[in-house]
């Protein structure tokens, strides 16, 4: 068969190990949503669990990040994507024995998952290079974005759908089934080169050296910390989507819970598109109105309770994030250093999941110490953007040298 086999194999496989990352949190929540509604457990104690199962996948992330980095730079991507899938395949096992051993595991089995996640994400793009001319490769990684785009939504709503309708067990069979797939798939890609000359220590100094550099850059730092913010924001809404389904709206099942999330992805669709039209590339002057707009939207849905004034909501918040995150990421894409572009995404994952879950820690915190609402979390986030969207004054770009001056 021919080489570039792996690209369809690549899209396949990334696609049903998303979609597997995000059932199988579907299925971890969603046994707290019947507890709720069976009285077991409480509002808060509903909130706090969701908080810290959510922000298991992140951890990982910025924990192992430089380490993954090294891995896939040192041996080849194919063998990290199969083996990020065995991890993950691990983490799944785990999580299904909680169901002998006890409820909490599952958090030891998704951590897992999140781990198996960590090393593969670096290698389900760093491949493309490799199996693919240049002039595809624009295209080649928009394609993956969509899938993955695709994969969480539908991998939500049907992690949502199963738990609703069928045992933990039935579920949890099925999610090993999908990493199975995914694994072999992943077994019939060729092997992609190796690199032994690359070595972990000056590896994990390339990192950490590179994110001081964007940080020192002050036009290149505030735009780091705009998309950190989206994404602070995002991971909150998306823990707080629960609570306030069940309690606020009186929403009975996971499945239409999980349907907040799809709104407000529509919305960062729309929003994404109408970024491209209306910004050209470094053209971050609007990004202040935008986030101030999505802060108030936030803000707007602690109050309302009817639920078609909240689907409403969320996709007009959600054109109001794509709008404020899309010229951010062109920017940083456009104006960090070309030859150490995969660093900067790599220090931009980094900075994103270490503070997604610290937002994940404030919530946990604001549940368990202060008893704090789902509409009092959204406002607390609300009067956050708010005030971190006013201090994020974005630099001019100094031509010289296409980042920023002081």
């Amino acid at each position: 068969m021919k080489p570039n086999r792996n690209y369809p194999l690549l899209l396949a496989s990334q696609f049903l190990g998303a979609f597997g990352d995000n059932t199988i949190l579907a299925i971890i929540l969603g046994q707290l949503t019947l507890k709720a509604s069976r009285g077991e457990i409480t509002p808060q104690e509903l909130s706090s669990s969701n908080a810290l199962f959510t922000t298991l996948l992140f951890i990982p992330y910025f924990l192992l990040a430089p380490v993954a980095g090294f891995l896939n730079d040192r041996y080849a991507k194919t063998q990290w994507l199969l083996g990020g899938n065995l991890i993950k395949l691990l983490g799944t096992l785990v999580a299904g024995g909680s169901l002998f051993m006890g409820y909490d595991w599952q958090g030891v089995g998704y951590f897992i998952v999140g781990i198996g996640s960590c090393f593969y994400s670096p290698a389900k793009y760093g491949i493309l290079p490799e199996i693919l001319p240049g002039e595809r490769l624009v295209k080649a990684n928009g394609t993956v974005e969509m899938l993955t785009l695709v994969a969480i939504l539908t991998g939500s709503i049907s992690g949502a759908k199963m738990i609703d309708q069928f045992s933990p067990q039935t579920c949890y069979a099925a999610q090993v089934a999908v990493y199975v797939l995914s694994l072999g798939l992943n077994l019939l890609m060729i092997r992609t080169p190796s690199d032994p000359t690359v070595r972990l220590s000056a590896s994990v100094r390339e990192f950490f050296g590179h994110g001081k550099y964007l940080l020192s850059v002050p036009r290149l730092c505030r735009v780091l910390l705009g998309t950190t913010l989206f994404w602070i924001c995002g991971a909150v809404m998306k823990m707080n989507f629960q609570p306030w389904g069940l309690k606020t709206l009186g929403l009975k099942d996971n499945t239409s819970i999980a349907l907040l999330g799809l709104w407000l992805s529509i919305g960062i669709m729309i929003g994404s598109v109408l970024a491209g039209q209306l910004h050209r590339v470094g053209d971050v002057r609007w990004t202040r109105p935008y986030g101030w707009g999505l802060g108030l939207l936030i803000g707007v849905l602690s109050l309302v309770v009817d639920r078609g004034m909240v689907i409403g909501g969320l996709i007009v918040a959600g054109i109001s994030a794509g709008l404020f995150l899309i010229p951010l990421n062109a920017a940083l894409q456009a104006e960090s250093p070309g030859s150490k572009l995969g660093k900067t995404i790599a220090v931009q994952n980094f900075m994103e999941n270490l503070a997604m879950s610290l937002g994940g820690a404030v919530v946990l915190m604001a549940t368990k110490s202060v008893h704090g609402t789902a509409p009092m979390i959204f406002s607390g986030l609300a009067v956050v953007v708010v005030v971190a969207v006013t201090w994020l004054r974005i630099p001019e770009p100094d031509p010289k040298r296409g980042a920023s001056v002081s």
